[in-house]
C-alpha cells in the first residue's frame, strides 16, 4: 500500500477521533447521512473538525446527496474529501471537491462501471450490504480490486484480523474500517482499533 491511506470511519465525537490520529489514522470520516446508525449532525461535526491536526484527511460521507448541498457543507464545515456511498449518477458529483466514489461489490458488481467516474480521486469498494449503504460488517473478494488502475480504498469487515491479508491481495492505497471496531454503532472500542491501525501500518510498511 505506497503512500496508503487508512481510514476509521463513522466517527463521532472527539475522544474516537484523537485516539485514531493517536494509533496511527491518516484519515478520519463523518457520515451525514441521516437514516445512518453513525450518522452525526453537521453542528457537531464542526467542532470535531475544527479540533483535528491539518495533516488528517477529513472525509464527509454522504448519500444521495444534491452536489450543490454537498459543496454548501464542504464550504460550512471545511471537510477536505466528499466521500459518494450512494447510487449517484456520473452528473452528479460535486466537481468543485475531491471526492470519492464508494461501490459495492455484491454479485451485480462489474467494474466497468467505474469508468464513468474516472474524475474520482479514488474509488471505494466496500461489502454487500443489502438495503443499507455500507457498515454492514461484510467482506468481499478483495483480489477483485488489484487488477483496476485506479486507486481503492478497500472497506467492509476490516479489523486486525484480516486487514494485512486485504492489503496483500487488494495492493489497494487505502482501508478504511468502521463496524467491526466499534463497541456500540457510532462508538470506537479503541483497544480494537489500535490493534487494527497497528496491522495496517505494519503491513503497510512490509511492502
Amino acid at each position: 500500500m505506497p503512500a496508503g491511506m487508512i481510514k476509521i470511519c463513522g466517527i463521532t465525537n472527539l475522544e474516537d477521533a484523537l485516539a485514531a490520529i493517536q494509533g496511527g489514522a491518516t484519515a478520519l470520516g463523518f457520515n451525514f447521512y441521516r437514516p445512518s446508525k453513525r450518522y452525526i449532525a453537521p453542528e457537531t461535526a464542526a467542532l470535531i473538525l475544527e479540533a483535528l491536526p491539518a495533516h488528517i484527511t477529513k472525509v464527509g460521507v454522504f448519500v444521495n446527496e444534491p452536489p450543490a448541498a454537498i459543496q454548501q457543507a464542504a464550504a460550512r464545515l471545511r471537510f477536505d474529501v466528499a466521500q459518494l456511498h450512494g447510487d449517484e449518477q456520473a452528473a452528479q458529483v460535486p466537481t468543485a471537491l475531491r471526492w470519492w466514489k464508494a461501490f459495492r461489490v455484491n454479485g451485480s458488481f462489474d467494474p466497468a462501471g467505474m469508468n464513468a467516474y474516472r474524475e474520482a480521486e479514488a474509488f471505494l469498494l466496500d461489502g454487500p450490504a443489502g438495503t443499507e449503504y455500507g457498515g454492514s460488517g461484510a467482506e468481499f473478494a478483495w483480489s477483485l480490486a488489484s487488477g483496476i488502475k485506479h486507486r481503492i480504498i478497500i472497506a467492509g469487515g476490516l479489523d486486525a484480523s484480516n486487514v494485512r491479508q486485504a492489503i496483500a491481495q487488494s495492493q489497494a492505497w487505502g482501508v478504511d474500517a468502521c463496524s467491526r471496531l466499534e463497541s456500540s454503532p457510532g462508538r470506537k472500542d479503541h483497544r480494537k482499533m489500535l490493534e487494527f491501525l497497528k496491522a495496517a501500518l505494519s503491513a503497510e510498511e512490509s511492502l
